[in-house]
């Protein structure tokens, strides 16, 4: 998995009911065409992001074919979410 580039906006709690802050990332990846998840212009992972007391982790992620705009019904493996998790990490510190 090679990210490419994201966008991130941070989440406003407008009712107060969540500790810390939460962030929304639009990851672009590229993978490998030997990979399941292989498409030629790439995939946009959108990752739920939370930093708070129990300290900084993802929340949810969804997995989209960039072309399409597609939710694909698949899951990361550990090593991809450990590579997302640093990624998102380093841009809100």
């Amino acid at each position: 998995m090679n990210i490419i580039g994201h966008t991130i906006e941070k989440v406003e709690d407008t009712i107060g009911i969540l500790s810390g802050d939460r962030y929304e990332f639009f990851i672009d990846v590229e993978v490998s065409e030997e990979d399941e998840l292989f498409s030629e212009l790439g995939l946009r992972v959108k990752v739920i992001y939370a930093q708070d007391e129990k300290g900084s982790r993802i929340v949810q992620y969804d997995i989209y074919d960039k072309e399409t705009e597609k939710l694909l019904q698949f899951e990361l493996e550990d090593e991809e979410l450990s590579i997302i998790n640093d990624y998102c990490k380093q841009h809100i510190d």
